[in-house]
């Protein structure tokens, strides 16, 4: 290491070109990092924090939620120890102080369903036409008291509740009763009987020992929640468009430290025969480019993770951003890992040097 420290020092405004380039790689690297992790959070958010083991919704549905179409009385064939229908609508609607309306997505519970949040504010739903609302949704002007035109809902609906800040398919949430969603949703569309009432899913929490599917009923399946998210649309793309990325960003740090310690290292060909006509082994000189590789990106990295740090405190917050920092670690250690990697190609070029065809 020390041969490496003294010939950074010497040849300063090379390394630091270098280590500028390293900086740069790092710091998108993290910040697409943070982007991934932010729209992650915000597809799945909710879903994890109904804290349900399994979700069932119909077989044609390609495990959409929004595709899914079940009936309350579907309730009844699905054997498990504490579960819930739920229903989901995707709309939009008018805040003061918001020049365009705000899309939302408008979830129907049953009374006491276990997924239903903590209020932080106000009051639970007691009766029809009352929603509680994420707190995210709050941040935009709405307030307890407040009423708001929801789908096909004839009456306004009132906001008595909000709890904590949540997504889902990157929208705030809202919370009301059964009977309200499915006027919100269907209108005055009438039904044979309550057990005839559309829902979209039915949530466990417990593991659901077993389904019953006949001839006369359509087919339902069910999922456990992590398979689940990955199935809503655009989840899976969005994080593979955004990882592959990252990933290409590795294979662009190699190339980068190798090309540029190869070209030192041909540059540095006599003084390297000269080291060799002292007696100083190909080892020594092939692990001071190592270190060299390694504190160019070492250092590159640090400066990258820490002002990606600092970029995310004033990033605007409709940008959805979330810093990971076990992720950021490891990302760190691949990027300084692959660093060192490029630095490797240089040492074949050392053991090849003939002291005296060098020295001249």
């Amino acid at each position: 290491m020390f041969l490496a420290i003294k010939e950074m020092k010497f040849s300063k405004f090379r390394y630091v070109l270098v280590i500028g380039v390293m900086f740069l790689i790092s710091y998108l690297a993290f910040i697409l990092s943070g982007l991934a992790t932010g729209l992650s959070d915000q597809f799945k958010q909710e879903a994890e924090d109904w804290g349900a083991s399994q979700i069932v919704l119909s077989e044609d549905s390609n495990s959409v939620f929004a595709a899914s179409q079940l009936k309350r009385k579907d309730l009844d064939r699905v054997d498990s120890s504490d579960k819930a229908p739920i229903g989901l609508y995707s709309g939009a609607i008018d805040v003061d102080g918001q020049d365009d309306k705000v899309n939302v997505s408008v979830f129907g519970a049953s009374d006491n369903a276990f997924y239903l949040p903590e209020i932080l504010e106000g009051n639970k739903l007691t009766k029809e036409n009352q929603i509680i609302i994420s707190q995210n949704l709050a941040d935009k002007g709405l307030k307890v008291g407040d009423k708001v035109k929801l789908g096909n809902l004839e009456n306004e609906v009132e906001v008595v509740g909000i709890f904590n800040k949540t997504y889902y398919a990157v929208t705030p949430v809202i919370y009301t009763n059964l009977e309200t969603w499915t006027k919100i949703k269907y209108g005055k569309q009438p039904f044979a009987s309550d057990g005839d009432k559309p829902i979209n899913a039915i949530l466990s929490k417990g593991d659901i020992k077993s389904i019953t599917n006949n001839d006369e009923d359509s087919k339902i399946k069910e999922m456990d929640i992590p398979a689940f998210i990955q199935k809503m649309p655009g989840y899976a793309a969005q994080n593979l468009t955004l990882m592959s990325m990252i990933y290409f960003l590795f294979v662009i740090v190699a190339a980068v430290i190798g090309i540029f310690m190869y070209v030192m290292t041909i540059q540095k060909t006599s003084i390297f025969g000269v080291m060799k006509a002292q007696g100083i082994s190909n080892g020594f000189i092939a692990k001071s480019i190592v270190w060299q590789s390694v504190l160019v990106g070492f250092i590159g990295v640090l400066v990258g993770f820490v002002l990606a740090y600092l970029t995310s405190m004033i990033l605007p917050e409709a940008m959805p951003f979330a810093i990971d920092f076990k992720q950021w670690l490891l990302y760190g250690a691949v990027l300084i890992l692959v660093s060192a990697l490029g630095g490797l190609f240089s040492i074949r070029t050392v053991a090849k040097v003939d002291p005296i065809k060098a020295i001249g």
